[in-house]
């Protein structure tokens, strides 16, 4: 099987690579299953029904998130209705859903995501016991076999060293560990002792002339005059498609990145 997952997806102009490049990278790259991470799909904060459909219809299968992916005041209402996963270690009562499985002839993929918490939200349950409490419990009583079926996590940290010790505490016990959250893609894609897929960030789908997706002269004005500013979201110029793909049958692991004038 082969498994494409696509960073980050930043605003229009990261939806507007998705609709360039995916299409036609499903075709030549016998593409069977589309993941991607929705957390700031909708003018850069959240996801909300157009986003997500608009992508569907451009040939994502499932979504991800991460802390923003609440942003749209709506959420709730259409959350456990779309194919998508928030992430499972937020304290009770826990908004979505938690895991998201799609049957396969052979085995079923099961979809996961989880925060972590160094620099960021300590408020957060530990990503490490909550994945045990998953892996034990919650998807036995969902009918996954975690030695037969493919499950996926979308780790959304920042520290690129808590990225790195959750997937080697996991090794053996999922499939694949995908690091999301800091829009910057790193060149690790590997697969660890026990077998586990694993790179510590995806990166970003989005703007190329940016930081991260905000445009340039906001982001330089934050740091020379050390005030906050109202963040806007490039729309226009080059844009990157970042994205991983796994191939359960040669068991590779690579990156598929394009530069894109749009």
């Amino acid at each position: 099987m082969r498994i494409l997952y696509i960073g980050e997806i930043v605003a229009k102009l990261g939806r507007k690579a998705v609709k360039e490049v995916l299409p036609s990278l499903i075709s030549s790259d016998r593409i069977d299953l589309v993941i991607a991470n929705a957390e700031n799909l909708a003018h850069g904060r959240g996801a909300n029904r157009q986003t997500l459909q608009e992508m569907l219809g451009a040939g994502v299968n499932y979504f991800t998130g991460g802390d923003h992916i609440f942003w749209q005041k709506d959420f709730e209402d259409y959350a456990l209705e779309m194919p998508l996963v928030c992430p499972a270690n937020y304290p009770e009562p826990a908004v979505g859903k938690t895991f998201g499985i799609i049957e396969q002839q052979e085995f079923k993929v099961v979809i996961l995501n989880l925060m972590g918490r160094t620099f960021m939200n300590e408020n957060f349950d530990s990503p490490f016991q909550k994945i045990d409490y998953l892996l034990n419990s919650v998807l036995p009583a969902g009918g996954v076999d975690s030695k037969k079926d493919f499950i996926l996590v979308d780790f959304h940290a920042e520290a690129s060293s808590e990225k790195v010790a959750f997937a080697n505490y996991v090794d053996g016990r999922v499939g694949a560990v995908i690091g999301s959250h800091t829009h910057i893609p790193t060149a690790d894609a590997q697969t660890l002792p026990q077998g586990t897929y694993f790179v510590t960030d995806a990166g970003m789908t989005g703007s190329a002339d940016s930081v991260l997706g905000v445009k340039t002269d906001i982001i330089l004005n934050k740091y020379l005059t050390a005030r906050n500013q109202k963040f806007e979201w490039e729309e226009e110029g080059r844009a990157w498609f970042r994205s991983i793909l796994i191939d359960t049958q040669t068991k590779m692991i690579s990156r598929i990145d394009r530069l894109l004038s749009l």
